[in-house]
């Protein structure tokens, strides 16, 4: 039985020995994918994967069809593979669909609208930390800080609510806020309600107690 332990132990010590050996090697971070929206008042819904697309071409119902977005970021059609339309908005798509359409028919006219959606990541705000339900939430046009917390189910009992932070890509850059969530969301102070942007990150940390 000691002899048993004690292979074990060297075994486990060799192991050890040579994890500790092996070089540690730091990823990358994450590539910054800002948003193309840059205020409230031009913001444009942009395709992404997962959404449901209808495209319509006129005259030519045998083309047009409800399309998934891959994961990719691409659809396939019956004329054409590989069409890229994620980041795209529904007209853009419309008018790029045209152009590669036009040179199987004659003056395609496509309408392309949006049935079912996901949004790209950037085209999301996404909320971790002390959040009843942390999650990353499709972004809607005039979307405010309150109507982020009423879609999480508001502050956990542990969160430092205004100590929140939130994070925001601004001209390539990030860029940090200050926002007070206990104010705004228990003492019902609209007057710390924010105007939301795609791509915003809010953190909400646990209170030291």
């Amino acid at each position: 039985m000691n002899a048993i332990r004690a292979t074990q132990l060297a075994l486990i010590i060799f192991v050890t020995a040579w994890i500790s050996a092996c070089s540690v090697q730091t990823l990358p971070p994450a590539t910054t994918q800002p948003s193309l929206t840059t205020s409230t008042d031009n913001y444009n819904y942009l395709i992404g994967p997962g959404d449901n697309l209808e495209i319509f071409v006129w005259r030519n119902p045998e083309i047009s069809g409800s399309f998934i977005v891959r994961p990719d970021g691409k659809i396939t059609t019956s004329l054409v593979e590989d069409v890229e339309v994620s980041g795209k908005t529904p007209t853009a798509l419309a008018r790029d669909m045209e152009k590669v359409l036009s040179k199987y028919i004659r003056d395609p006219i496509v309408t392309v609208s949006v049935t079912g959606f996901s949004s790209p990541f950037s085209e999301q705000v996404r909320v971790i930390g002390e959040a009843t339900n942390p999650q990353a939430i499709s972004y809607k046009e005039n979307m405010t800080l309150l109507d982020l917390m009423i879609a999480v189910g508001g502050l956990t009992e542990f969160a430092a609510g205004d100590s929140a932070k939130l994070i925001r890509v601004v001209d390539g850059k990030q860029m940090e806020y200050s926002v007070y969530l206990d104010s705004l969301v228990k003492s019902g102070d609209i007057s710390e309600n924010v105007d939301l942007l795609p791509g915003d990150i809010l953190i909400i940390p646990e209170a030291w107690f």
